[in-house]
């Protein structure tokens, strides 16, 4: 099971100090950020003075494997909506990370079926060029209401891009970001000619696609240490930061392994998961 909360609290200026038992701010025992880092499996934290704090957790029963951490994703749907129409897949293939990012045509149930059939489509496809996935799923989702689509595969020092709509790719970094190019249309009704482009990853960059439910006004050099952080914590700050509750939000964080990796086992699938 995986946690994740978010706030626009005051946050922390020393997050090992409130990690301490017995360190609290307003008279309680001060035991509470202590406690998870004894019992979750797994954790990690960034906070802001000011903007507020993003924590991750997660419990793993027995010898059962750890969440991924070289990607991760969350969806919000627009206002009290309980579906969202937007959605993801990642699919792990040795060294390489293969993420798809859906934004269905409108919100509710009609949208959130164009993103599922997109993730199935994906899930077929997964091991061919970001180019060749977005333009099975261009043919694929004919009949549904269709959608923005956008193909990610990020390996060491490098990501290769497909975009079909306004799904949003950036290569981010400590001081900076660069996007990364689709082209215009609504997969499943209309586009024009398809590209794949490829992009070089300076170190420790982290690969952000994201649906048009977040602004691009995020600048990661506002939000100092966060890119430093686990994809989850990311993710979710980049949602706090930029996410609208005026239209259904995805957003994916993948991080490139920064050395070289040993064959992994077949490729692991994820499909839309990881909402808040």
């Amino acid at each position: 099971m995986e946690l994740i909360t978010v706030d626009r609290g005051p946050g922390m200026a020393d997050v090992a100090r409130a990690l301490r038992d017995g360190y609290s701010t307003s008279g309680t025992l001060g035991i509470g950020l202590g406690a998870i880092s004894r019992i979750a499996s797994g954790y990690d934290v960034h906070s802001l003075p000011g903007k507020g704090t993003v924590l991750a957790m997660h419990f793993t029963a027995g010898r059962a494997p750890a969440p991924p951490l070289r990607a991760s994703g969350l969806t919000r749907p627009i206002g009290d909506e309980t579906v969202c129409g937007d959605g993801f897949a990642i699919a792990e293939a040795g060294p390489a990370t293969t993420v798809l990012v859906c934004d269905g045509l409108g919100h509710g149930h009609i949208a959130a079926q164009a993103t599922q059939r997109a993730v199935e489509l994906f899930l077929d496809v997964r091991d061919q060029e970001p180019v060749d996935i977005v333009r099975r799923l261009h043919t694929g989702m004919n009949g549904t209401r269709g959608g923005a689509v956008a193909v990610a595969r990020v390996e060491p020092g490098q990501v290769h891009f497909a975009g079909l709509g306004n799904v949003s790719g950036w290569v981010a970094h400590a001081e900076g970001r660069q996007g990364m190019v689709s082209v215009p249309g609504i997969a499943g009704h209309q586009g024009g000619r398809l590209r794949q482009y490829t992009y070089e990853l300076p170190g420790y960059a982290t690969v952000v696609l994201h649906t048009d439910g977040l602004t691009d006004r995020w600048d990661p050099a506002l939000l100092p240490g966060l890119f430093s952080r686990t994809p989850a914590v990311i993710a979710a700050g980049l949602m706090r930061e930029a996410g609208s509750r005026r239209d259904d939000a995805c957003v994916v964080t993948v991080r490139p392994p920064q050395e070289p990796t040993r064959p992994a086992p077949p490729a692991q699938e994820t499909g839309r998961h990881g909402e808040v």
